[in-house]
């Protein structure tokens, strides 16, 4: 086990690389060791790593399928304890997986990974975790969305995704209220069309650009810094789309 100094442990599901990556990294310039989760990408991870330890703090890889609630709890546990004297204050949620398909050509697995991978994984590690930041009376949760969920219009291409990302955000609510005068938050970072998205549908967004990977950062940022009081609250990073 590394000793940490700094402000306690942040854990980042699927951090191997792209916003997840970008999101370690910054966690650990705000003073968090980290925890960087991989499914099966270790070498991609073990760089994350590297690149958050250029950033002064310590950092290690541990390895989930989130889709199992068993390994995603074990998960939490295992960040709380990876380096002595920096117990878990920041979950973020970002892993997901997400396919553009016809409706009535997905697959019951490609449904059940995107709802385990979105919606169940969430769930685990969020339960998980809040007893730990709840005794110690600070935690951070942020979960991240899907711009429009909150008022879903209908895309038959990705309709899992849809489904379980509403379902984040309800959890998250939930969550949030549950946890309320704790000294934990929850909340939401939704993107909508982000520079790494597999679709870019420049004619849909009022903004006329896609997002950037280090705006929807800044927002995971924003409810990291902020206070307690800060909670169940969602944030669209989206220049418009959707609404």
């Amino acid at each position: 086990m590394t000793e940490a100094r700094g402000k306690g442990t942040a854990l980042v599901t699927g951090a191997a690389r792209g916003i997840g990556r970008a999101l370690a990294v910054a966690l650990a310039g705000e003073g968090y060791a980290v925890a960087v989760h991989y499914r099966d990408s270790r070498a991609d991870a073990e760089e994350t790593a590297r690149l958050c330890e250029e950033r002064g703090m310590p950092a290690t890889t541990l390895q989930a399928d989130l889709t199992d609630p068993a390994q995603a709890r074990a998960l939490v546990a295992a960040a709380h304890g990876a380096f002595s004297g920096s117990p878990l204050a920041v979950l973020v949620n970002n892993v997901g997986n997400y396919v553009h398909k016809p409706l009535l050509e997905t697959t019951d697995a490609e449904w059940a990974d995107m709802l385990g991978s979105n919606l169940t994984a969430s769930f685990a590690t969020c339960q998980a975790a809040a007893p730990l930041m709840r005794e110690a009376g600070f935690g951070r949760i942020v979960n991240l969305g899907y711009a429009g969920a909150r008022q879903l219009v209908a895309r038959p291409g990705i309709v899992p995704y849809a489904v379980a990302k509403a379902g984040v955000l309800h959890l998250s609510h939930a969550l949030g209220k549950v946890l309320a005068g704790t000294g934990v938050s929850v909340n939401v970072v939704s993107p909508g069309v982000i520079e790494t998205s597999v679709s870019q549908p420049l004619r849909e967004i009022p903004a006329g650009r896609v997002g950037t990977v280090a705006e929807l950062v800044d927002a995971a940022l924003y409810f990291v810094r902020a206070s307690d009081y800060v909670t169940g609250q969602e944030l669209e990073v989206a220049g418009g789309w959707n609404l």
